[in-house]
């Protein structure tokens, strides 16, 4: 594009057909666009398997992923090469992981602006971070296309002063460390007001910087004082480039001794079928050499999973598993303040503390300066009654709360969700996880519990830990919600959720056809906890001691989320009935959730049914993903349809 080129805008509508239009040079209207493809999830913008890019070749891979009526109308470099300075779009944009890259990767192909309906909090804080100017103005549209540059001041002046001030400045590595040197905490443990136990958390951890208020509201931009920071292997080389490029070779890091780094997406990237089909197995390699080299330099807490091989020889030091899982297991606590670069952080949450995702830029800058950037957020309370009928986990519950019209219309997007109610009382900290853990996917900032005697109990079996909750560790009763939703688990039943988003959630007795399946998926963050395996060894160790056994065409696949549950299954002999079902047993890994390793699909006929947190086009793999919960999970694989575990039971008796 010269100076003298009007500004060109790819409208991303519902119809693939118009989007190849645009792209061999037609011009049309955002009416002619409508419906506007919603949900645009980072898992489309940059498919998972070319993250070990963080050069810039990303530019060449922008949106190709995105998909329309179930094609993909955006080849390799063909938003680089068709010059689009905008992108438009509906509802949502933007769904799904931290990953920085998917603006990046839209920034590195020549776009400077996108347009939406609205969008999620992390990608589009991430957007800001990076310079790429985000907007859900469309009157803005009739400016741009009859313009030959981005007009900066329009394109700010509806948002919060700190993000305009990052925006005015290219972003936030050019204004965070002229900034955040003489930062000063601003608040005392004393309340002004009744609170939250999130508004106390942060209240206690507010830091003073140009540009935020001393006392935040709703929708402004502030810095915090995080306990613990963690990245992990996609991220870490990434942060590392954006640091020697803002402040030279030689960068100190703030408080080392609270940066935690993970190794959990590549221990079976030789087996993933997208890294294997397309060539990028050293540079997973390569990623996966720039992180050590990187804990090696700053002497940085460094944990590295295992592959099948390695385990055979592990002498049980090593201590591995997926990142914010293994933060609950080994370094939060209630009241702390826990960021780490993954949507999925809020894990944590269970214990009752303040955990939350942010992008490379936002985790770099973190790392230098020791603040972490935030927009202040409301909060929805969620009462859970129960208690839940027998059959029935966390995960029913967080499939039955994506379906219901305020999340799905978007409601959730960049709030807290404190889970309250007498349900909650019935529920362990690893059932407590998956509800914060899925947060991300409700859209919000954060999850949250208040920690009870459940959390003391988890806290000194699991970590031997003598905690005592303070007095302050709990909300307020007068403390105000932007929203209150309740939930009778006294009457949910399985769940399940359809291919293509989390929230295409449907009770499992509603589908009107048998969907059969091809495989079978338990693990990740979600669903590789300690509770977790016992679902699925409940329903193993029925299904053995009946001579039953897998359809021969249904492959099943059980990962461990943390090599802490490995060896609890070990010792209770969960492996041996795993073993003697036919199960093929994983070490700990982000693995097929985040499509790096076995269980993956590997065409588009087939069907799996995960107990995984997301089933966005790609996710994992071409093929369909159905979600459900553990219980589902290895019910549906033995059945080798779609069923509970309460319906397989039924069969059986006599």
């Amino acid at each position: 594009m010269s100076h003298t080129d009007p500004i060109r805008v790819l409208y991303l509508s519902q119809d693939p057909m118009l989007i190849q239009r645009q792209l061999n040079g037609e011009l049309i209207t955002l009416a002619q666009a409508r419906p506007l493809r919603d949900d645009v999830s980072t898992d489309e913008i940059t498919p998972v398997a070319i993250l070990s890019h963080y050069d810039d070749k990303l530019g060449d891979y922008a949106h190709t992923g995105t998909q329309c009526q179930g094609s993909l109308p955006i080849a390799k470099g063909a938003l680089k090469t068709a010059n689009f300075q905008v992108i438009v779009a509906g509802k949502r944009y933007g769904k799904g992981s931290s990953r920085e890259h998917s603006p990046t990767a839209e920034k590195m192909a020549g776009v400077q602006c996108i347009i939406a309906e609205s969008f999620e909090r992390i990608y589009r804080q991430n957007a800001d971070n990076i310079g790429l100017f985000t907007s859900t103005n469309f009157d803005l549209l009739e400016t741009l296309t009859s313009l030959t540059h981005m007009p900066t001041p329009q394109l700010i002046h509806d948002r919060e002063p700190l993000a305009a001030a990052i925006l005015s400045e290219g972003g936030l590595l050019r204004w965070g460390p002229k900034h955040l040197q003489t930062q000063q905490p601003t608040a005392s443990h004393e309340q002004v007001k009744a609170m939250s136990l999130f508004e106390k958390i942060l209240h206690r951890h507010h830091l003073h910087a140009p540009f935020t208020p001393r006392v935040p509201q709703q929708g402004e931009g502030m810095f915090i004082q995080a306990h613990w920071r963690f990245i992990h292997e996609y991220y870490t080389g990434m942060a590392n480039t954006l640091m020697q490029t803002a402040l030279g070779p030689n960068f100190d890091l703030h408080r080392p001794d609270q940066i935690v780094v993970f190794e959990d997406h590549s221990s079976y990237v030789n087996e993933s079928p997208a890294h294997v089909k397309n060539g990028l197995i050293e540079n997973m390699l390569a990623m996966s050499r720039a992180q050590r080299e990187f804990v090696q330099k700053h002497h940085l807490q460094f944990h590295q999973t295992l592959t099948d091989s390695e385990a055979a020889q592990d002498d049980g030091r090593n201590i591995a598993g997926i990142s914010h899982a293994m933060m609950t297991e080994h370094y939060a606590l209630p009241g702390q303040i826990v960021v780490g670069t993954d949507s999925h952080t809020p894990h944590s949450g269970a214990l009752g503390c303040v955990a939350f995702g942010v992008g490379t830029t936002d985790m770099a800058n973190a790392f230098v300066t020791g603040a972490v950037r935030l927009t202040y957020p409301s909060i929805f309370r969620i009462d859970l009654e129960g208690p839940m009928p027998a059959g029935i986990t966390a995960k029913d519950v967080m499939l039955h709360l994506l379906a219901t019209p305020m999340i799905k219309s978007g409601q959730g997007v960049g709030k807290v969700f404190e889970f309250t109610g007498s349900g909650i009382q019935t529920l362990s900290t690893d059932e407590r996880a998956t509800l914060t853990n899925m947060t991300a996917e409700l859209g919000g900032l954060t999850g949250i519990i208040a920690p009870d005697q459940e959390t003391v109990r988890f806290l000194k079996e699991r970590r031997g830990i003598d905690f005592e909750i303070e007095d302050w560790m709990q909300s307020d009763p007068e403390a105000s919600y932007a929203h209150t939703l309740r939930v009778d688990m006294t009457r949910l039943s399985p769940m399940v959720a359809s291919p293509g988003d989390p929230g295409n959630g449907i009770p499992l007795s509603s589908l009107k056809q048998v969907v059969k399946i091809d495989m079978a998926y338990g693990g990740s963050c979600t669903a590789g906890k300690r509770e977790d395996f016992e679902h699925y060894h409940e329903v193993l160790s029925w299904a053995n001691q009946r001579n039953l056994k897998f359809p021969s065409h249904v492959q099943v696949f059980l990962q461990y989320g943390t090599t802490a549950v490995r060896d609890h299954c070990q010792k209770k002999g969960y492996d041996a009935t795993f073993k003697a079902m036919g199960v093929r047993l994983l070490q700990p890994s982000c693995g097929a959730c985040a499509n790096c390793g076995p269980g993956s699909s590997t065409s588009s006929d087939q069907v799996t049914v995960s107990a995984i947190n997301r089933n966005f086009p790609g996710r994992s793999g071409p093929g369909q993903v159905w979600l459900a919960s553990p219980p589902t999970v290895m019910a549906s694989a033995l059945a080798g349809h779609l069923t509970s575990f309460e319906a397989l039971k039924s069969q059986y008796i006599t």
